[in-house]
């Protein structure tokens, strides 16, 4: 009985950027007795089935963009006498998509630290459960990766989770659906032990995979000293001063290290917060501005940020503290104009804003953005092949529409004309190079031109391309980048790095499960 952990993916790179930290998880999730578990991870290679035997285990991690691919594997693991199971977002949100569509035998909801094992023991006593819940277990429960898994030479950055959840509500993101919002922070010292681990094999740039690695604002502990509820406010102090701690920590680590993370605009508020990432070596931040005006940031429940000219200088305030920022931003909300394309652009430029993504609205499951559509759809919703449009993670990519929402005064097609209009002039090599004085050395700026267009390469496969031609172009050029620029973010293995304040790092793993 071998196990199979696979991530879906329709296109592979031979090189990743981030490690896909679930898998890992999973494998350090999976009892002793049943060996060490396969990863694959599609992004770098297919999943070769015939390598499957009866009898294996295939457990398949989906989300919205990869649940079609995620499917077609569990389909072809059944027919080859595998149990199926699936988790992952995707799974937690239709449970019983899996089983109709995707040869699924049993789907695991929620975390599946805890869970992973019981799923294990009931697959191999032959009884397995249609459903199991993993609901959403505390922070000091979250298991450590097994990294003495990850294929040699195939990630240019590794993962680290800190905290699960995000207290915030915006209209298109479900995380505070799946994930709840109540911040649920891991231990410290499990967090450390972990960087520690990957610095030893040479991993050097690390993503804090983060829900929002800030999850108490300022405003969350004014309004409840406000309100005089003293045990809310230790709880926030608490988890904060659990954040400061870690970072606090962080700067004992080697110097050669650079963290990246996801984060709100509030913290911009917070100066004492950044001035500790810098010295964390905090140097980047996916930050979600998603609209530029007023009306757009109301329109997603996102009216906590600001707007046009305070929204540059909240953007420059990050960068003025050693954090550069990945903007995200969509289009297609339906308070856009013809000129906010040009708008949302320039303010991009004007707040200095060292990487960008410009993504089209749509709807995600789990969402109220997606629960209002499908409820405006109806009983007359249009069908691809027999699919309904509020299921098009089911249809092929280049079936689907390029814009779920009618938008109310522009054509679809106009408006993922203007979107890839504003990636292709933040993305030209003119602009790149005038970004690129955020590092100071020839060689420096080079790379940082080369990591901007494999950045843009790699997105022209999310559908924004209108055109078949371009998006394979874009695979083959990231395909051929993407190699040669790994040893730019990798460095010479440190196998006897110390865990800060002189402990020896045991194996987290079998430490955690008693092995």
């Amino acid at each position: 009985m071998k196990i199979y952990l696979v991530n879906p993916s329709d296109v592979a790179f031979g090189t990743a950027v981030i490690t896909p930290r679930w898998l890992f998880v999973l494998a350090a999730a999976t009892p002793k007795r049943f060996g060490d578990p396969v990863i694959v991870d599609e992004t770098l290679e297919a999943l070769d089935t015939e390598r499957i035997q009866p009898g294996d285990v295939v457990g398949i991690g989906i989300h919205t963009a990869n649940a079609l691919r995620g499917m077609e594997v569990g389909r072809a693991a059944r027919e080859k006498g595998a149990w199926v199971v699936y988790g992952g977002i995707h799974a937690t949100l239709y449970p019983d998509e899996p089983r109709e569509l995707g040869g699924a035998h049993a789907v695991v909801k929620g975390d599946g630290d805890d869970i992973w094992a019981k799923v294990l023991g009931d697959l191999e006593a032959g009884s397995p459960k249609p459903v199991y819940d993993g609901g959403r277990i505390d922070g000091d429960r979250f298991l450590p990766a097994r990294w003495d898994l990850i294929p040699k030479d195939s990630y240019m950055w590794a993962s680290v989770q800190t905290v699960r959840g995000c207290p915030k509500h915006c209209s298109f993101c479900s995380v505070w659906r799946t994930d709840g919002q109540k911040p649920r922070q891991r231990l410290v010292d499990a967090v450390i032990g972990e960087i520690v681990e990957l610095r030893r094999m040479g991993y050097r740039f690390i993503a804090l995979a983060d829900d929002n690695f800030y999850p108490v604002t300022l405003t969350d502990i004014q309004l409840a000293e406000r309100q005089h509820n003293d045990a809310r406010v230790a709880e926030l102090k608490a988890l904060r001063a659990e954040r400061f701690e870690l970072m606090r920590r962080m700067t004992m680590l080697p110097s050669d290290m650079i963290f990246f993370t996801q984060i709100t605009m509030e913290a911009a508020e917070d100066i004492e917060f950044l001035q500790a990432m810098q010295s964390a070596r905090i140097k980047g931040a996916l930050v979600g501005v998603e609209a530029v005006t007023e009306e757009g940031l109301k329109s997603v429940f996102k009216d906590f940020n600001l707007a046009g000219d305070n929204l540059a200088v909240r953007l420059q305030t990050f960068k003025e503290h050693g954090v550069h920022v990945l903007g995200s931003f969509i289009f297609g909300l339906p308070t856009d104009r013809a000129d906010t394309f040009k708008a949302t652009a320039e303010l991009a430029k004007r707040a200095k804003v060292t990487f960008a993504q410009f993504v089209m609205m749509t709807p995600f499951p789990g969402t109220v953005d997606f629960q209002r559509w499908e409820k405006e759809q109806g009983d007359s919703v249009a069908k691809v092949d027999g699919v309904p449009l509020t299921r098009y993670w089911l249809i092929p990519g280049y079936k689907r529409p390029k814009l779920y929402i009618p938008h109310p005064t522009m054509e679809a097609n106009e408006v993922r004309a203007r979107t890839q209009g504003v990636w292709d002039d933040f993305y030209s090599l003119r602009s790149i190079w005038n970004r690129a004085d955020c590092v100071k050395s020839l060689k420096s700026r080079i790379a940082f031109v080369f990591i901007s267009k494999l950045y843009r390469q790699m997105y022209a496969n999310t559908g924004i391309a209108a055109d078949s031609a371009r998006r394979n172009k874009a695979n083959r050029w990231a395909r051929w980048i993407a190699k040669p620029l790994r040893s730019l973010f990798t460095a010479k293995p440190m196998p006897d790095l110390q865990i800060p304040g002189g402990r020896t790092l045991e194996t987290p793993v079998l430490t955690i499960l008693g092995q």
